[in-house]
């Protein structure tokens, strides 16, 4: 039995994720210690007396995208803040050092987004990515920090049968919807703000970046990044390459917003109907906006909720060459067929594709270049309509699709592989 610090209070979806391994982790023996986050200097002085008095028990802490390892009040304190605990040649003491427990950090985004927080991270920290091509990215730069690929999970709702008591899933026929998206949209005039201040050389530089990636979606932010970096700097250290790789962040954004608007921009000017949950979408330009019916942003579980009583179930990769999307497997655990663009982990892993709907990126760059002609993406959309018309071909999709992710695909089954990081 060990004694797990896990985290309330901070993103609402790591929230969720976290709640969903703590359930496995309870049920084989371990304890939980939530640390509120918003509460974070009363929170601190829970764990302390907490741990304390279990001192001579195993901790460890588990946490997604440096949750409580960002100088949060209390876990991090001046030498002065805690006479006593601190070590007297640190000007900086934290809770993770003092105490030695090993930190085990989930990324569910590119790490090129926490690069201040790697460069302070605690003495036992272990990283787990979602992207293969994060853990090169590690390996390269951070080549001392013990890293592991695990991929995302999905979370099903009516596991226990407590949504839809008929079966696991409610029957395509008789879903309400017939394609949802969840996630935000943000358009490119806010996403700007990031780099505005900046001189205009380095403005130019990053939108030339982002304008090749865009026009290469194969492609992954590092290897354009870096071959920018090394044209415009022909000595660049890897150290210096890496102090330039966080303000890429702006053209990861950008571009996996691109290619969001611009599927949705097809499907709805293709005639087809969109339901979205999420906040943005209003700012999406196209001939027919009625067919985009937002719902505006709502929490994880609601998302599940909606997921479960449609019948496809729009995806869009972050910029995720290699490893995959928690909305494909929520859409795969709860009887919604995925629509996706793929990634070298997707194609491994949906292989006969009777399980999945796969677009490509490159067609959507195409329909662009083209002026928006839908006879571009008409394939595509002619096939979705046809799956629309004919429930027993989507049932069958979503029916396989289940039998490949249920108990494998799951956060249970992620605990369970986390679980041996803990010892």
């Amino acid at each position: 039995m060990k004694h797990i610090i896990m985290f309330k209070g901070g993103v609402e979806t790591l929230e969720f994720f976290s709640v969903e391994i703590a359930k496995y982790f309870e049920k084989i023996g371990h304890k939980i210690f939530w640390y509120n986050l918003f509460l974070s200097e009363n929170s601190f002085e829970e764990l302390l007396d907490y741990y304390n008095f279990h001192k001579k028990d195993e901790f460890v802490a588990l946490t997604f995208n440096f949750e409580g390892l960002e100088g949060e009040a209390g876990l991090y304190q001046s030498d002065k803040a805690l006479d006593g605990l601190h070590n007297e040649h640190t000007s900086r003491w934290n809770f993770w050092d003092y105490s030695g427990i090993k930190v085990i950090n989930i990324v569910v985004d590119h790490p090129l987004y926490y690069h201040k927080y790697l460069a302070d991270r605690p003495h036992n920290y272990v990283q787990i990515d979602i992207d293969r091509i994060h853990i090169d990215y590690m390996k390269r730069f951070y080549p001392d920090v013990r890293t592991y690929f695990i991929p995302s999970a999905g979370t099903e709702v009516n596991k226990d049968k407590r949504a839809y008591k008929e079966d696991v899933y409610m029957p395509v026929k008789d879903r309400p919807m017939d394609i949802i998206f969840t996630g935000n949209y943000t358009p490119k005039h806010i996403l700007r703000k990031r780099i505005d201040n900046m001189e205009q050389d380095y403005i130019d530089f990053y939108e030339n970046v982002l304008e090749v990636l865009t026009a290469h979606p194969h492609m992954t932010i590092d290897e354009v990044g870096e071959k920018h970096l090394r044209e415009e700097f022909l000595d660049i250290t890897d150290s210096q390459l890496l102090d330039c790789m966080p303000t890429m962040m702006y053209v990861d954004l950008d571009v996996r917003f691109h290619y969001r608007q611009l599927v949705i921009r097809m499907l709805a000017d293709s005639g087809i109907k969109l339901n979205t949950y999420g906040s943005g979408y209003n700012y999406i330009e196209c001939n027919h906006p009625e067919n985009i019916i937002m719902h505006g942003g709502v929490n994880s579980q609601k998302c599940l909720d909606m997921i479960s009583q449609s019948k496809i179930s729009l995806n869009v990769m972050p910029w995720f060459k290699n490893g995959i999307h928690d909305r494909i497997f929520n859409s795969c655990l709860n009887g919604a067929v995925s629509l996706s663009d793929s990634s070298i982990y997707i194609d491994e892993l949906f292989t006969d594709r009777q399980n999945i709907i796969l677009y490509d990126l490159n067609m959507l760059r195409d329909y662009e270049l083209s002026g928006y002609d839908l006879n571009i993406t008409k394939p595509l959309t002619d096939y979705i309509k046809e799956l629309l018309a004919d429930d027993n071909k989507l049932q069958a999709i979503a029916d396989n699709a289940y039998s490949l992710c249920h108990n494998r695909h799951d956060w249970k089954n992620r605990a369970s592989i986390i679980e041996a990081l803990l010892r």
